[in-house]
């Protein structure tokens, strides 16, 4: 097993843990970026929300909603920024889903928000090619 985040769940690599329950563990991310942020993860290994199952993707999405509502009504925090980048191609760095939770204050200086150079295309362009049905 060579996935740092499988290492995790089957607690080869310690972790600071914030919940955990069958499917799901959500941690202390060690970048020491931002304070409070947390990484969720399926126990399942996934590799990104492209080929995770519906029953996975609910699961890690009901863990992320339990532990975003106690930062808003137990820590102080007023809100969350939840971040995901799926495939390489989207900036993901580790092969195995998750879903980041930056706890919010206002006033925090934090500016989680990807900047944009703007878009190439006209808006109904790229409407016509990935609109379903």
């Amino acid at each position: 097993m060579s996935c740092v985040f499988c290492k995790i769940v089957s607690g080869d690599i310690a972790a600071l843990k914030v919940y955990e329950d069958e499917h799901t563990v959500i941690f202390m991310d060690i970048a020491k970026d931002v304070d409070g942020h947390m990484v969720a993860i399926p126990k399942k290994h996934v590799k990104s929300i492209l080929d995770c199952d519906a029953e996975t993707l609910r699961n890690l999405l009901v863990a992320v909603k339990k532990v975003s509502e106690h930062c808003v009504d137990n820590c102080g925090y007023e809100g969350v920024n939840l971040l995901n980048a799926s495939e390489e191609s989207a900036g993901q760095s580790v092969p195995h889903f998750h879903i980041h939770i930056i706890p919010r204050k206002s006033g925090d200086n934090i500016d989680a928000w990807p900047k944009f150079d703007g878009a190439i295309y006209e808006i109904e362009e790229v409407f016509s090619k990935i609109r379903i049905g």
